[in-house]
């Protein structure tokens, strides 16, 4: 059979003791045509480490362990996708990762940017935990971010629910198959996030959950973020999992302080001790962010290696168009002002456009990271021509 590279990571990623690190060594093996390791001998998939007898058998009887025909349709009957690494839809995070998944079954119209926040936090959520994690996720979400959780119960809903009623994009990881709806009470959930929003997994259609999906699932929602919050968690819950391999990872990790007699903030105090930035307000995060805004974001997504795009002057042809439509208000004020006027400082523009400064610097870093502005070296914003 005659397969497509498309169609060789939707056998992959079914075919049991077959992962994202095998994948990877059967790609260098090939040459990066992973069609030919299905189609391969026992000798030459024998000689690549980490393969064994058990998964060359595997890729040398793929048919009966896939029918790919049947899984295709499932897919077209759910309205859901398969994303590939060489697609451009592809998470740019998840590229840079040394296990990128095989590929993500994906449901709804988002799709992840290098500007995705995670949030995540206890199934077990005091009414605190989830008033802050609903707070946060909806001034992400008008700031211009996605938010990436889990849809498990607790923290993850609100945070999903947040960035829902703020109108903003939010995407949900599951350690299920993207057709199955875990926990069930998240129905209503659910289906707001595949109209509005999205839902990722790694594993194939009808795949339940046990307890390998949900690590294997933490370690997705921090490889698609630039930052991981952690809102409520006790010692030994899942978000710790999530946080210290975004930490792996060289992503940003925030944590929320709570009462010091209560198991729900245990987790977070102590990823405070070990070096997590404390974070009382989304003013936190922006501060910790303006930075890297500047230098790091957004990614080349056109390839999968890590280092950052340049900075391009005011004038640089290069830079795609600005899309006015995808503006909040404020940026958009913001915008019209500094196109006005010459570069101002943070100051200057507080004072023209009347918003409270918290607004201007949260919406300066939005406005950044859609390329629309450029910081200047003396400080001043400056809109880009």
């Amino acid at each position: 059979m005659n397969l497509s590279p498309w169609q060789a990571r939707l056998v992959l990623s079914q075919l049991p003791h077959i992962g994202p690190v095998l994948c990877k060594r059967l790609e260098a093996a090939f040459g990066g045509h992973l069609t030919t390791a299905l189609s391969s001998n026992r000798e030459a998939l024998l000689a690549i480490p980490g393969i064994g007898p058990i998964g060359a058998e595997a890729l040398l009887k793929w048919p009966s362990y896939v029918n790919l025909e049947a899984s295709e349709s499932a897919l077209k009957a759910i309205g859901g996708t398969f994303l590939t690494p060489e697609e451009h839809d592809f998470p740019p995070l998840l590229k840079v990762m040394p296990d990128t998944p095989i590929g993500l079954y994906a449901r709804g119209p988002v799709r992840p940017t290098a500007r995705s926040i995670g949030i995540v936090g206890s199934r077990r959520a005091t009414l605190y935990g989830l008033s802050v994690a609903k707070k946060l996720a909806g001034e992400l979400a008008r700031l211009g971010f996605t938010v990436v959780s889990g849809m498990a119960r607790g923290i993850d809903g609100a945070a999903h629910e947040g960035a829902l009623e703020a109108n903003g994009q939010t995407v949900a990881v599951l350690g299920t198959g993207v057709d199955i709806v875990y926990p069930p009470e998240h129905q209503s959930l659910y289906n707001r996030l595949i109209e509005r929003g999205a839902v990722f997994s790694e594993f194939a259609l009808s795949r339940p959950a046990d307890r390998q999906t949900f690590p294997l699932r933490n370690r997705i929602i921090a490889g698609l973020c630039h930052a991981v919050i952690v809102v409520e968690s006790d010692l030994h819950g899942g978000s710790m999992i999530t946080a210290r391999l975004a930490g792996e990872h060289g992503r940003l990790v925030f944590a929320v302080p709570g009462r010091i007699d209560q198991a729900s903030s245990r987790g977070c105090h102590a990823l405070l001790r070990e070096g997590a930035t404390l974070l009382t307000c989304i003013d936190d995060l922006l501060e910790e962010l303006a930075p890297i805004g500047q230098a790091l974001l957004p990614f080349d997504e056109a390839s999968t290696s890590p280092q950052p795009t340049r900075k391009a002057s005011a004038s640089s042809p290069t830079l795609p168009p600005i899309d006015i439509t995808s503006l909040s208000a404020d940026e958009a004020l913001l915008l019209k002002i500094l196109k006005e006027s010459r570069p101002s400082s943070i100051d200057t523009l507080i004072g023209l456009s009347g918003l409270p400064t918290p607004c201007v610097s949260g919406t300066l870093l939005g406005l950044e990271l859609k390329r629309c502005i450029i910081k200047r070296a003396d400080g001043c914003f400056e809109a880009r021509a």
